[in-house]
């Protein structure tokens, strides 16, 4: 799905969002990503959320986000919390959704000013 056309000056968005391919700034990624308005992370370790663990939420603890998003692939699957606990450790807020739903809501919360980042997972196919 491409998303509304906003004119980015600055910063990482979510410019558009398909199965197994996520277009930041107008150029599409096809691996799993973090993205924050400072930092675009490409190459994230999981390609699929049942690959998640706590190691990977390293990079986005380095963020210092005050929330983030993880996006668990085409459909919605809960990680086991001993994986993001660390966030919830050091006062991270934490939201699992769909790839697609992160993407939307990373950009909704950037465009409030909010200072979120995003584990983008693009897993083509969920078992």
């Amino acid at each position: 799905m491409k998303f509304s056309e906003e004119k980015i000056d600055e910063g990482y968005h979510v410019t558009g969002y398909e199965q197994g391919v996520i277009i930041v700034n107008g150029v599409p990624k096809t691996s799993s990503v973090i993205i924050s308005f400072e930092r675009l992370i490409e190459d994230w370790a999981p390609a699929h959320i049942d690959q998640l663990c706590a190691q990977h939420m390293n990079p986005l603890l380095e963020l210092q986000p005050e929330l983030v998003l993880i996006g668990t692939g085409d459909t919605l699957k809960f990680p086991a919390i001993e994986h993001y606990a660390c966030l919830i450790q050091q006062n991270v807020g934490v939201e699992i959704m769909d790839s697609a739903a992160a993407c939307r809501t990373y950009n909704i919360l950037l465009n409030e000013g909010r200072k979120v980042a995003a584990g983008i997972i693009l897993s083509a196919t969920d078992t």
